[in-house]
């Protein structure tokens, strides 16, 4: 049964193309947590087996990141300001908070949005903070692409080299997940550090 839905998500990979990789990569960045893994991985073993560009899947990929990233950006920037301190105070937000956050992306902007790529789950939302702080657009897009790029090199490089094993896949990218996290925290560290020095 796992075997056949392996296949079945291999083959609608394939299916689908460059162009679904860049959509469906968008849906996953922007506010619909479509998980990267079930597109970016079966994309990687279709390179392995010649039947897919490596470098043109792991472009696409962070091009659909981007893109997914840049449109969530885009509504915090025109309307998240507005939706805040209009319904904000619901949620006990208040103008105060939205001022710190301000504060906080123009002091730290750079390394959140570049961890926050790497983070599950924090990946699709990032975006938010960045829009509503007014974050410098060519600075969130770098280094939105920077954290999308390792993501998806590392989902990418797992299916060209396991390949169609599931349960090593599964393991693997539990263990790189928690490495990741890791180099987030060790990337965070150092970060505080040269800030303070400075």
């Amino acid at each position: 049964m796992m075997h056949e839905i392996a296949d079945f998500i291999i083959n609608f990979v394939g299916d689908i193309g460059y162009i679904g990789i860049v959509a469906l990569m968008a849906l996953e960045s922007s506010f619909f947590p479509f998980p990267s893994e079930v597109v970016m991985i079966p994309a990687g073993y279709l390179s392995a087996k010649g039947e897919m560009n490596i470098y043109i899947v792991v472009f696409m990929g962070i091009l659909g990141s981007l893109l997914g990233g840049l449109l969530n950006y885009f509504l915090a920037f025109h309307f998240g300001e507005k939706f805040l301190l209009k319904f904000g105070k619901y949620f006990f937000f208040k103008e105060k908070h939205l001022n710190k956050l301000k504060i906080f992306f123009s002091n730290h902007g750079e390394i959140s949005t570049f961890n926050g790529r790497l983070i599950p789950g924090l990946r699709q939302y990032i975006s938010f903070p960045a829009g509503l702080a007014k974050m410098n657009i060519y600075r969130f897009s770098f280094f939105t692409s920077l954290g999308a790029g390792i993501w998806m090199i590392v989902l990418v490089l797992l299916g060209y080299f396991l390949g169609g094993n599931e349960a090593l896949i599964k393991e693997n990218l539990k263990t790189i997940s928690l490495i990741t996290i890791g180099l987030v925290i060790l990337l965070s560290i150092i970060y505080i550090m040269i800030k303070k020095r400075n």
